[in-house]
């Protein structure tokens, strides 16, 4: 969510009357540090994941959950006993006060043994939660969101919403389901200002055989549109969980192959993920997260969304890439840019700011700058960058070019941000450990995944819909062994079966994966996991395993107290957590991830190399990893 400044916090007619001093301090501020940094190179990469967790209560007797408003204490508790951790974790504030965001207390090295890690880190960090909270009554889950949040009565301790309030004016979300920490309300706040009204989220309502038709929930409010589900705060976004995965670079050249090439795998990674497809107590026409919080940060006036010419912002600020870093030909969206900001980047004459990182950055500067706190505005700019990072931390998309703070040892940075929450632990360590081995497999044998952008943003749209992973198809380049950046690309489209396990023209991105790892000298434990995880990925996309969305509206739809009428009630949440908890705490779930948890577990003594070929399309090309090619 950014970085937590402490502080007092400026409204948005402050903020805005500062506007233009923090922009041209942020456009120093940055040069200064790329001027500082042009040098800095390291050996191997490093990478680390961001999990954020929902917080729940349940009463058994009323067979009620509700998301639990206990942020602060726990984050309390956890700092007073940090030493006493058996492995060193971090934990940190999210936006709503039912969440927590957690990462490991250090990077992961570029060593396969480390992937053996990740899963045993990801369980650590689930435990050390669990060691504060009532077994009985209190658990931690990874959901990407809670299904009745915004329904009345949704939070323990109880909240109103406060429709004449100073923050949100919600008729749905309280305050009090806002962290404390200046940053979110401010941004919340700020938001609705500078907007001049609260913000619109609107999803298309799942249509079941009892759905009312037109489904119409709020008549009298001009904004709620028909056979959607209305809501009108940040927090039905924000409150929303993910994986966040940061990959640390060798050098700014490989930090700028990684931003790019992942790029083009976000949408694919997003519908493979998918886990969202109930918001308000309806079953929604979606499956995914993603419009849902760039509409709830949208701070854009009914004005320039009409007219996006005059403030050049054509979407939310939280949207799709809108330029690659060392391609061209492909960045053909022709993004909105400030002007001055770009020729005030070029001029400085700075060996690393070329015209696409110019071009980037610019892009970022045509939004205002939307929350700063009063201790931090005259500022060093040789040493500090927060007037940048008020910029770039409020820009969130699909990927994020994160260059190093100044003062620290940390390298070039980027973020890949579309990975949405899994149920269990396995399942999340899979989707990063999947992350991983493809943009190490990628660098190996010099992939290239370009397309142009703006099909990316199409596959975005995509990747939303209910059941994508089967229904949709996704722009894809077939000749990903060019390894010229701007080779003419063949580009068709496939469906997620076919980018992922290949068909008689592709071999799929798991076969290019395990041309990589099948040189590598590997434990057996290390081995046995990997395998396990490539294997999730295949039967999602196969269809043999159900995305967790899914598993989730299937769960819905099979319940007895179910009407087919889209409504998720209070009791049908709480069988759902109820069974989303035992599964998190090991239960068999073979719809969902088949027995591959146990697998992965398994000290599998008999482990062979051979055992990475299973799932693939037998007509699908052969990778040869010595000549790269199929």
């Amino acid at each position: 969510m950014g970085i937590l400044v402490r502080g007092e916090p400026l409204s948005w007619e402050e903020t805005k009357a500062l506007s233009d001093y923090i922009k041209e301090h942020g456009v120093n501020q940055f040069i200064n540090l790329m001027r500082t940094m042009k040098q800095r190179k390291y050996e191997g990469l490093k990478w680390g994941d961001e999990i954020e967790y929902l917080l729940f209560k349940f009463d058994h007797q009323k067979k009620r959950v509700y998301l639990h408003r206990k942020t602060q204490e726990y984050l309390e508790r956890l700092g007073k006993h940090n030493c006493n951790f058996e492995m060193p974790v971090t934990f940190v504030e999210e936006y709503g006060s039912f969440q927590i965001e957690s990462t490991p207390n250090k990077p992961f090295l570029d060593d396969f043994e480390e992937l053996n890690n990740v899963i045993r880190d990801m369980r650590h960090r689930r435990k050390e939660l669990m060691l504060l909270m009532d077994k009985d009554t209190e658990t931690v889950l990874t959901l990407t969101n809670f299904p009745r949040l915004g329904c009345p009565d949704f939070c323990w301790p109880p909240a109103k919403p406060s429709p004449h309030g100073n923050v949100s004016q919600s008729i749905f979300f309280p305050d009090e389901c806002i962290n404390p920490h200046p940053r979110f309300p401010n941004l919340t706040r700020n938001i609705r200002q500078r907007r001049g009204k609260k913000v619109e989220i609107n999803v298309p309502i799942f249509k079941d055989k009892n759905t009312p038709d037109p489904f119409i929930e709020f008549p009298d409010i001009p904004a709620a549109k028909p056979n959607h589900v209305y809501m009108d705060a940040m927090g039905f976004g924000m409150g929303c969980c993910c994986i966040q995965m940061t990959f640390q670079a060798c050098n700014l050249d490989e930090a700028k192959v990684l931003y790019d090439q992942l790029a083009v795998v976000t949408p694919i990674v997003m519908a493979l993920s998918a886990a969202a497809p109930i918001y308000r107590g309806y079953l929604c026409d979606v499956d995914c997260r993603w419009d849902v919080i760039s509409a709830a940060v949208d701070d854009r006036t009914d004005e320039e969304i009409k007219n996006p010419g005059k403030s050049k912002a054509r979407s939310s600020r939280y949207s799709t890439i809108n330029s690659f870093l060392r391609s061209e030909k492909f960045s053909d969206v022709n993004p909105p840019y400030d002007e001055e900001v770009f020729k005030k980047l070029l001029d400085a004459n700075v060996e690393n700011i070329d015209t696409l990182m110019a071009r980037h950055i610019a892009h970022l500067f045509i939004r205002d700058p939307i929350s700063a706190f009063s201790n931090r505005i005259e500022l060093d700019d040789e040493t500090d960058t927060d007037h940048f990072e008020s910029l770039q931390s409020t820009n969130w998309q699909n990927m994020r070019f994160k260059p190093p703070p100044p003062g620290s040892d940390i390298g070039w940075r980027v973020e890949f941000r579309t990975i949405e929450a899994q149920i269990t632990d396995f399942e999340n360590a899979a989707f990063v450990s999947f992350c991983i081995l493809l943009s190490r497999a990628m660098a190996s044998f010099k992939c290239n995944f370009y397309i142009p952008l703006s099909l990316v943003q199409i596959n975005m749209e995509r990747a939303q819909k209910r059941d994508a992973v089967l229904q949709e198809k996704f722009y894809f380049r077939k000749n990903i062994q060019c390894c010229t950046c701007d080779c003419d690309p063949e580009i068709v489209e496939m469906t997620i079966d076919e980018i992922i396990n290949g068909n008689g023209e592709f071999p799929g991105i798991c076969k290019v994966i395990r041309a990589y790892i099948n040189n590598m000298d590997l434990e057996f434990v290390t081995a046995t996991r990997i395998c396990s995880y490539i294997s999730l990925m295949q039967k999602r996309a196969s269809g043999e395993l159900l995305t967790t969305a899914a598993w989730l509206r299937q769960f819905v739809q099979t319940h007895p107290l179910y009407k087919q009428d889209s409504v998720v009630s209070e009791e049908m949440t709480y069988d759902l957590l109820m069974e989303c908890n035992e599964i998190t705490n090991g239960k068999a779930c073979p719809e969902l991830i088949g027995t591959l948890r146990q697998t992965s577990d398994h000290n599998n003594k008999h482990f062979r190399r051979d055992s990475y070929q299973t799932n693939d399309d037998p007509s699908s090309p052969v990778f040869d990893a010595e000549s790269h090619v199929w």
